[in-house]
């Protein structure tokens, strides 16, 4: 019994891993932003 807990355990951890390196390891500015159609990256 013990050992099904310390594998449920272990999964959870493996889980709660796997969510906070996908939300919290993107761009430290946020995603970069893409150039215009006509290659300029001013605002109008």
């Amino acid at each position: 019994m013990t050992l099904l807990l310390l594998e449920a355990l272990g999964a959870l951890c493996v889980f709660v891993f796997i969510i906070w390196w996908t939300m919290f390891s993107g761009r430290k500015g946020g995603e970069r932003r893409l150039p215009d159609e006509d290659g300029s990256d001013k605002k109008d």
